[in-house]
């Protein structure tokens, strides 16, 4: 029965959009701030479903907004229309059930700030950082059962993920198709076999790789210090931190 003292309260199943930078406040009225997301949510009760396309934001306002879907009574369906990227990945954690459109993204990387100061102010940040990384781990662990580690260098590799690999990894549960794939599939171990999983860092291992090979293989003077293979690849080391 409704409640007498909420009589314009919706107890129906409802459906939310998450669409654009998380924040704390919103200075153009296109941000998404924790207090604008629980007035929506506190607007009724009953199942809900969360449709998010947010490149992420401010990763302590996600962390309010995934509290408040953890904690809410109904059952909380996320959906993923176009990219759950940064802190929108970490709310997308909260749903009971995430599901992810085939022509989707989702991307997990470390957190990221500005400091200034002197090198204990550099330290500060820099365990502040650590501090942050932990708690958004916390919140994939709860989610995908993947192990800390693993996890950690995900999030090193700034990973993309499309449904499939986000499936397969645990992040998302099913895709938003009829022929759901993955439906019923069991939640062991990551095969690794299917879906497309994107790594800056392997990408540019991957490159650095073949290029040293190549040098290997058509060096005519291996002896050379232009033409050594690993003369080349000291250098191509020096480029990683840039690509």
């Amino acid at each position: 029965m409704p409640d007498p003292e909420e009589p314009d309260r919706i107890t129906e199943s409802r459906t939310l959009f998450l669409n654009g930078t998380i924040a704390e406040e919103s200075w153009f009225d296109d941000d998404v701030t924790p207090a604008l997301f629980r007035s929506e949510l506190e607007d009724g009760a009953g199942d809900i479903t969360v449709w998010i396309n947010s490149p992420g934001g401010d990763c302590f306002a996600a962390a309010q907004i995934y509290n408040m879907l953890c904690n809410y009574e109904g059952k909380v369906t996320i959906k993923i229309d176009g990219l759950a990227a940064s802190a929108a990945s970490v709310i997308a954690m909260a749903g009971d059930e995430v599901l992810v459109s085939p022509v989707s993204m989702m991307m997990i990387h470390n957190p990221s700030t500005v400091a200034m100061g002197d090198t204990a102010e550099m330290q500060k940040a820099i365990e502040m950082l650590d501090s942050v990384k932990d708690a958004i781990i916390n919140a994939y662990q709860s989610k995908t059962g993947l192990s800390r580690n693993k996890l950690g260098k995900l999030m090193d590799e700034e990973t993309w993920m499309d449904a499939g690999k986000a499936v397969d990894l645990h992040f998302a549960d099913g895709v938003t198709t009829r022929d759901a794939l993955y439906e019923d599939a069991p939640r062991t171990e990551p095969s690794q076999t299917s879906g497309m999983l994107f790594s800056r860092r392997q990408i540019a291992a991957a490159v650095n790789k073949k290029l040293c090979d190549y040098a290997a293989a058509h060096s005519a003077d291996n002896k050379h210090p232009l033409y050594r293979a690993d003369a080349l690849e000291a250098r191509l080391d020096l480029l990683k931190p840039f690509i």
